[in-house]
């Protein structure tokens, strides 16, 4: 009996982005169903209570929340593929170490770049956030993934911000590549991978995407 797997997601989410990665390493065949979140469907609420968010994958029925968890699921589950967690148990943790970081630190500080009315927040998020992406550029070092030779959990976990990167620039006054050249070379790189490509979201629609939503948040 082949799985069902359904995708609950909305295209711009870089956290929904994550899992059409990772379920496009694994060559899956899924059913996405788009979510508008002004207005949530029965069956997000249903299958996410707690948090009621996005994304949220369903294989044969049952739901899975939290990209990252979702991520480690797919890589856990379809294990004949490429593997996108290290087999020693040192390096795994440090991929969920450097995984957990661009989860806390880097879409909260890129908020204050997108949503905020405040020059002065907008500021400090500026200046944090290139901060974080040199601390990331550091990680990554020399090697051509952040899994060293093999793209895997981090690569997933950070690139789908790069869709953002034109959006974050724009509203930001600042230029990633100037600041931090080795991580955009590190992004090209994986956009040449066709579960990179075929995932991420065309960074101009996102920036009309956030254009719109400031509009209706009333900041522009």
């Amino acid at each position: 009996m082949a799985d069902e797997i359904v995708l609950l997601s909305t295209w711009p989410s870089m956290f929904g982005m994550r899992v059409r990665v990772a379920l496009a390493e694994k060559g899956l065949k899924y059913e996405y169903r788009e979510e508008d979140l002004w207005n949530k469907s029965p069956l997000l609420l249903m299958m996410n209570p707690v948090h009621k968010k996005i994304p949220v994958l369903i294989h044969n029925g049952k739901p899975i929340s939290e990209s990252m968890i979702i991520v480690e699921y797919i890589d856990e589950v379809w294990n004949h593929k490429s593997p996108l967690l290290p087999t020693d148990p040192y390096q795994r943790a440090q991929a969920r170490f450097w995984a957990d970081y661009v989860d806390k630190k880097l879409y909260d500080i890129g908020k204050k770049i997108i949503w905020s009315t405040k020059g002065e927040e907008q500021e400090t998020g500026k200046k944090e956030f290139i901060e974080c992406l040199k601390l990331l550029e550091g990680e990554l070092g020399d090697n051509p993934y952040f899994g060293g030779e093999n793209f895997g959990f981090v690569d997933v976990s950070l690139v789908t911000f790069s869709g953002w990167f034109h959006t974050y620039e724009s509203y930001g006054n600042l230029s990633i590549e100037t600041e931090c050249p080795k991580l955009v070379a590190w992004t090209k790189r994986c956009l040449e991978k066709e579960s990179v490509s075929s995932s991420l979201a065309d960074p101009h629609k996102i920036h009309d995407f956030a254009s719109e939503v400031r509009k209706r948040l009333g900041i522009e």
